[in-house]
């Protein structure tokens, strides 16, 4: 009876760290580093959540208004890097510097998000793959 236990916590063990690392992709697995951006709009929304953080922007255009959705680090990685659950209140005009998503969608992977007083806080993800990443200590 306490081998059988002892077997099946090791085996939901093993399948929730094979879930999280299939989760986890790289940076080419979906976005495009050939295909760099610069978006200036107003945050709506800021998700929180593993494994990706996700910051919303209304971006003005030619055509309206459309919604972005900007891939981050992780949030226990935005908080070591000086990031705080009130660092972008909604409605603040950011430009964000990213690389759009591969298959054209109003998605972006975030690689800077400059603040209105110039400050630029660092939002990518370490170890993906992403231009320019540094790797974390």
């Amino acid at each position: 009876m306490r081998r059988n236990l002892l077997v099946l916590i090791a085996a939901t063990a093993v399948l929730l760290v094979s879930a999280q690392s299939w989760a986890h992709h790289a940076f080419s697995a979906e976005f495009d580093a050939n295909k760099p951006l610069k978006l200036r709009g107003n945050v709506t929304k800021m998700d929180w959540m593993n494994p990706h953080a996700w910051l919303h922007i209304d971006v003005k255009g030619n055509d309206g208004v459309v919604s972005w959705m900007i891939e981050l680090g992780p949030p226990n990685a935005l908080l070591k890097r000086g990031w705080t659950k009130q660092s972008i209140p909604v409605g603040t005009e950011v430009i964000v510097d990213g690389y759009q998503a591969k298959d054209g969608a109003l998605r972006a992977n975030g690689r800077d998000v400059t603040l209105p007083d110039g400050r630029k806080l660092f939002a990518g993800s370490s170890n993906t793959g992403a231009p320019g990443e540094t790797p974390e200590k």
